[in-house]
């Protein structure tokens, strides 16, 4: 019912990296990027299907899943509005999402805690409105995220991926059970103590040997960052001119070269990095650069 997009693969030259290719998810859409897209494209279908016109989600105040809500709500033709965590504020993120035609309802952290009521207490009555968990989390989501690998021309030793809720880790490791790969699909989670991305995954398929969970490349947590990772970032983009963000994918590339710097990946191995996109992220931390 809504597009497929099919974002190029791209091998980079850059040194020290060995053999390392990157999915482009980040080009798929300037605002429902990355797999922002992947995560709503069978939630808008499933809206379409129940007939819902009114997209209701949840998010920080710099989150890239809000844009993209609002994005491809005014795309489509939904209306969408938001719960945002925390006081009112203004920034960039949130007047894009403005422009997009999102409402905008800001929550104190203790009442955003339960969104289910959050959504039943303003919507319940509502009987256009459909709920879209934070971050898109959802079995709708993770389906959408299994076509990153169905897209695959090559196949790969290892696919990296960084994870906030671990639904796109989810759609990547069950597509790779279900095509019977050999693929190792290394998580790294952006937050910490993210081994309870583990759990998040087996929500939606199997534990299998296929899983690594890398949980130190998180540089402090959340939105948090050091000046090695943010020297990172400048020179990875200025020698390969692809944007990386301090959030997900700059996490996720230096965890790359840390492995191959360890020698737990063996310089032959041929290595995807899925490109997650986000990179409106950057704003939130512009102070950092």
């Amino acid at each position: 019912m809504f597009q497929n997009i099919y974002s190029p693969v791209q091998k980079l030259k850059i040194n020290p990296f060995s053999n390392l290719f990157v999915k482009r998810d980040d080009l798929i859409d300037p605002y429902i990027s990355g797999n922002k897209w992947r995560k709503l494209k069978f939630i808008l279908e499933r809206a379409t299907i129940e007939d819902k016109n009114h997209l209701i989600t949840f998010g920080g105040a710099y989150s890239n899943h809000l844009v993209a809500t609002a994005a491809a709500a005014a795309k489509f033709g939904f209306q969408s509005t938001a719960f945002v965590r925390g006081e009112e504020v203004k920034n960039e993120m949130l007047l894009l999402c403005s422009l997009y035609g999102m409402k905008l309802i800001f929550t104190n952290r203790e009442g955003y805690k339960d969104k289910s009521l959050l959504f039943e207490k303003k919507f319940g009555q509502d009987k256009n409105a459909y709920f879209i968990d934070e971050g898109g989390a959802s079995p709708e989501a993770v389906m959408g995220c299994t076509e990153i690998v169905d897209e695959l021309r090559e196949d790969y030793d290892h696919i990296f991926v960084a994870a906030g809720t671990g639904t796109t880790a989810a759609g990547l490791l069950k597509a790779i059970q279900n095509k019977n790969l050999d693929t190792k699909l290394h998580v790294i989670p952006i937050l910490k103590g993210g081994e309870f991305i583990r759990e998040e995954i087996s929500k939606y398929t199997k534990i299998s040997e296929n899983l690594n969970l890398h949980t130190t490349y998180h540089f402090g947590g959340y939105a948090k960052t050091q000046p090695e990772l943010i020297a990172f970032i400048k020179s990875f983009t200025a020698q390969t001119g692809i944007l990386i963000d301090p959030v997900y994918t700059a996490k996720m590339f230096y965890s790359i070269l840390d492995l191959q710097k360890q020698g737990k990946i063996r310089e032959t191995d041929k290595i995807l990095a899925i490109h997650t996109g986000g990179l409106l992220g950057i704003f939130g931390m512009k102070d950092k650069f």
